[in-house]
């Protein structure tokens, strides 16, 4: 699968596009405009879209890749 499938796939099942969902993380303070914020680990962005959203660990990680800046 590719990296936009798992993009488009999580909008599918959130609603939300990864940009919106990299807003959300960004308010809830676990990012910020370059990357994870500062002592944030991939690990709280996947439990919070797991638990908040019902995403798998694949899905959760495009997420995290995408807020550190991977585009394709």
């Amino acid at each position: 699968m590719s990296f936009q499938a798992y993009l488009d796939n999580v909008e599918a099942k959130t609603g939300k596009s990864a940009a919106e969902l990299k807003v959300i993380a960004i308010e809830k303070g676990l990012a910020d405009d370059g990357g994870l914020a500062p002592g944030v680990k991939a690990t709280a962005i996947v439990d919070w879209l797991k638990r908040d959203f019902d995403l798998g660990h694949g899905h959760a990680m495009s997420i995290v890749a995408y807020i550190k800046g991977k585009r394709n």
